[in-house]
């Protein structure tokens, strides 16, 4: 049949039930995403005769003799639309993979739209940006010119200024590739079948009649896999997590883990190898609740596993403990305190719903060795494992990251790697392995569930006496990031206040749930909710000012931060102090309010909390750079962390164009490649600066020493009387040019492209961030509804190296933490996820979230580059529990399972309702 794609006329032949999304990318239309395949997302947006429609959902066969028009091609040639230009000037994407869709949806509005904007892009979700800069693009696209908020965007910038991302113009079209995005020719597709059992043990397997399927090329089971263990976690010290993970295992211990995969020509074969596999299982007893699954008699998820192996006690399904404190006995100290609080929380399962699901294309290059382009924000840390697991050496493997659509920590995993990896091996040929939607709730990991219980003691003044905190964490079926994530959930959220006698009790279990991971903030939002809400419950007791009571009683500059000596924050410094200044500003803009007024008839609470992170991750995280200058004077910046949308390649080209004085259009950068750059432990944990950024910083300042010593040499003058400029290094006798210099340098500090110099960082020490959300919201105590009227976060970022950049993962993780707090929630039942789609897993749209207020702290960082702090997770932890303060204010009633969901909250109206008769 005959359409036409972009202005031009296109004759193909549309599988049965194939969508139009497929057939574009087939057709080399990439800007076309896949970010759901259900019509929920919008990432796959199109105009099809002028109008929007997803293209995941509309049957190739019925657009015989259509128009279909991609981001591409919304301007003439290379132009953008008016809406592509705003979302560039407004820094309106950050991962970007769903700002084409969002840019095609746009594109059709007009003035007449824009009080009805939030419906007309409710089939549009971004999880990164929190909306504010995608609502201002649109308006400025529509209204003509109106002046962007914030710091003016400029295409080149030193630190400071807002410099707009290199890809912006790329992004906004949808050319900037992802993973899946570049074509590698004869891509077999790799399909894994998922265990419909909890616990189980696989009595026989038989797949021939899968192998017999034309097309089928390989099917892999247990038998095939390699005998080790290994954990899906990745860690700068692989030590960090427990190995008890196999690639393929004959015991499955959730619901949807991977039983077998076919390798075939097409994704239709692949499908039907599945179907045909014949499975026999012996149902094992299984275990669901955390608390049950630690009880003597519980069913034992990995009874084999042993502290060799990272499980503390396997007999009890317990992975790790922490049970530790200091200054005397807690519950004596509680029973003498003057006003006391206690309160037991439960938060939820939340998914990451980065718009690009994990996946991996694998090959073999023209020397045999194993090239993984995975979606993946630890490419050195994957190599490595990858290495381990097929017993290769590390120089046998590559691994590469394109731009990742999103992460949030869920991409510090291996979830399609290995399977990719095993399939190229025996193959030989190219494999490529992307999830769906539904393989991202039942396959990958979510938040860890906790259950979190604490008791304050204080004077009657306010001041703290006593804290316990009992944590229970549900890590699922496997250990990864299970001990991280409760040692870090249980040092920053207690350590943020002093008090003299501090208690922890906190586990981390197996249950037979779907696995839990790495997710932004790392523990830390969990535990916050917890100490937040009886600070609030506290207050609340005293009669007592919420910003008055952190003042009284939060560390202080120069405080001493931990214990005993081989306490978890070691290494934390007092770099710089901004949790004042955030009080304040968050304080003060609270009670200039903003305007926004409440429904009638709806119940008003105001509600704060704060939350203090160090700047890097404990135990070391490395990051070797390299800066290098070109005979033409241009130079190559290598860094191995990848670009997710934290905005690192932008912060890094800022770095060197500062240091070097350099123009954007001289600096290449490369990123994300195990062959192209030296060693990074990834792009995690808030790195990206004050890791990856001071190493390059490193870097470009060493080369910047030695460019002005080797001119100062050959003109006999004082390096410190010259000067770098555009066309070399300006010294009292003349300019010395780039290639002289290099032509000149020392062979020791040449390489084949330059001048070098390396920069490295090993995260010895690190400095505090500091994060202080403050809400106000309307409560309708007769549905439940809760609107959030006005929401803002002070943030102690350092030095602001981006100014809209910073404002924006702000935006975005305080939109993240609103969906926490109020829509999110995985629903599991016996381990089944009941809602593994986001048609009924509630990502916010646009129409849920805010504007949020966003104030800086004015401090500078000793450790940071330039002064910097990061300030990519941090901006989550705080928002659920200031959100859930103000609800509770509202009702007159505690709240105390997260998400404070309509049900819920109505529930709890009913019940005071009730009461007061």
């Amino acid at each position: 049949m005959r359409l036409e794609i972009n202005g031009r006329a296109a004759d193909v032949e549309p599988r049965a039930g194939q969508c139009l999304r497929t057939l574009l990318r087939e057709q080399g239309h990439s800007e076309v995403k896949k970010g759901c395949d259900a019509g929920d997302c919008g990432a796959c947006a199109v105009l099809l005769d002028g109008t929007p429609v997803h293209s995941c959902i509309i049957p190739a066969q019925r657009v015989e003799g259509a128009s279909v028009t991609t981001a591409a091609a919304l301007a003439p040639g290379d132009d953008l639309h008016a809406v592509q230009e705003a979302l560039v000037e407004s820094f309106g994407f950050q991962c970007g993979f769903c700002t084409p869709g969002i840019a095609v949806t746009a594109s059709t509005l007009c003035a007449d739209d824009l009080p009805d904007l939030e419906r007309r892009m409710k089939g549009n979700l971004c999880r990164c940006t929190g909306y504010r800069p995608i609502r201002e693009a649109i308006t400025r696209s529509v209204l003509g010119p109106v002046r962007a908020t914030g710091a003016p965007a400029t295409t080149e910038g030193r630190v400071g200024q807002s410099a707009r991302p290199e890809a912006a113009r790329r992004v906004v079209q949808g050319l900037e590739p992802f993973t899946f995005d570049t074509v590698v020719p004869g891509a077999l597709v790799l399909r894994a079948l998922g265990s419909p059992h909890a616990h189980a043990r696989i009595t026989r397997i038989d797949a021939s009649a899968a192998r017999a399927v034309p097309g089928v090329v390989a099917v892999f089971t247990h038998e095939d896999a390699p005998p080790g263990r290994y954990s899906s976690a990745r860690h700068e010290h692989r030590e960090d997590d427990p190995d008890d993970l196999r690639l393929l295992d004959d015991v499955v211990r959730h619901i949807g883990q991977r039983v077998a995969a076919v390798v075939a020509e097409t994704t239709a074969a692949a499908e039907e190898g599945l179907r045909r596999i014949r499975v026999d299982y012996e149902v094992l007893p299984a275990v669901f609740d955390p608390e049950e699954a630690r009880q003597p008699g519980a069913p034992l998820v990995h009874p084999d596993r042993t502290p060799e192996d990272r499980v503390a006690e396997a007999s009890r399904n317990v992975i790790a403990g922490l049970h530790d404190g200091f200054g005397g006995d807690v519950d004596a100290a509680l029973a003498a305190s003057e006003v006391t609080v206690s309160g037991a929380w439960q938060t939820q399962r939340v998914s990451h719903a980065q718009l690009e699901t994990h996946g991996s294309i694998g090959w073999l290059d023209d020397d045999g060795r194993l090239v993984i382009r995975s979606s993946t924000q630890v490419p050195f840390l994957t190599r490595d494992e990858l290495a381990r697991v097929f017993d290769l050496p590390q120089d046998r493997v590559r691994v590469l990251a394109a731009r990742l659509g999103g992460g949030f920590g869920g991409k510090q995993e291996i979830f399609t790697e290995d399977l990719v990896a095993l399939a190229v091996l025996r193959t030989g040929r190219p494999v490529a392995y992307e999830f769906s939607r539904t393989e991202e709730f039942r396959r990958a990991s979510l938040r860890h569930p906790m259950r979190v219980a604490v008791s304050l003691g204080a004077t009657a003044d306010g001041a703290l006496t006593a804290m316990k905190v009992d944590v229970l964490s549900d890590t699922g079926a496997y250990g990864n990031h299970a001990i991280g994530v409760l040692f870090h959930a249980c040092a920053e959220s207690i350590a943020v206040y002093k008090c003299p006698i501090k208690r922890v009790d906190a586990e981390v279990v197996y249950t037979n749930n779907v696995p839990s991971g790495a997710f932004r903030g790392y523990g830390l939002g969990q535990v916050i909710l917890g100490i937040e809400s009886a600070m609030d419950m506290l207050a609340v007791r005293l009669g007592m000012d919420p910003f008055a009571l952190r003042r009284r009683n939060a560390v202080k500059k120069g405080d001493r931060l931990h214990e005993t000596e081989d306490d978890y924050e070691q290494g934390l410094v007092w770099g710089s102090y901004g949790l004042d200044q955030c009080l304040d500003l968050a304080q003060d803009a609270l009670a200039r309010g903003n305007g926004v007024e409440a429904p009638p008839g709806w119940l008003v609470g105001e509600g704060m909390a704060l939350g203090m992170l160090s700047t890097m991750a404990p135990g070391g995280h490395i990051s070797h750079t390299t800066a290098t200058l070109r005979p033409d004077g241009t130079y190559v910046l290598a860094a191995g962390t990848a670009e997710f949308g934290n905005g690192t390649t932008t912060v890094h080209r800022q770095i060197a164009a500062t240091v070097l004085e350099a123009s954007f259009d001289r600096l290449e950068l490369r990123h994300a490649d195990t062959d192209a750059v030296r060693h990074d432990t990834g792009a995690f944990a808030s790195a990206g600066i004050t890791v990856a950024g001071k190493a390059l910083h490193a870097a470009c300042t060493t080369l910047r020493s030695r460019m002005l010593r080797i001119a100062a040499e050959l003109a006999d003058a004082d390096p410190a009387d010259c000067v770098l400029a555009s066309d070399g290094v300006r010294t009292p006798g003349g300019t010395v040019g780039f290639a002289r210099i290099v032509a000149e340098a020392p062979e020791a500090e040449r390489s084949a492209e330059g001048l070098v110099a390396e920069g490295r960082e090993f995260g010895d020490l690190r400095s505090l961030v500091f994060n202080v959300h403050a809400a106000r919201v309307a409560v309708d105590p007769e549905t439940g509804t809760v609107r959030v009227l006005q929401s803002i976060q002070a943030a102690d970022a350092g030095f602001v190296m981006n100014p809209a950049q910073c404002r924006g993962q702000v935006e975005g993780g305080a939109a993240q933490g609103i969906g926490s707090a109020l829509y999110e929630e995985v629903y599991v039942e016996r381990g089944e996820v009941k809602n593994p789609v986001f048609r009924t897993y509630r990502v916010p749209q646009m129409a849920d979230i805010p504007e949020t207020e966003v104030y800086f702290a004015s401090t500078s960082d000793d450790l940071g580059p330039f002064g910097a702090k990061s300030m990519s997770e941090s901006p989550y932890n705080p928002v659920a529990p200031a959100i859930g303060n103000a609800i509770s204010r509202a009702l007159g009633t505690r709240l105390y399972a997260q998400p404070f969901s309509r049900d819920r909250v109505w529930r709890a109206a009913r019940s005071m309702r009730d009461d007061s008769r």
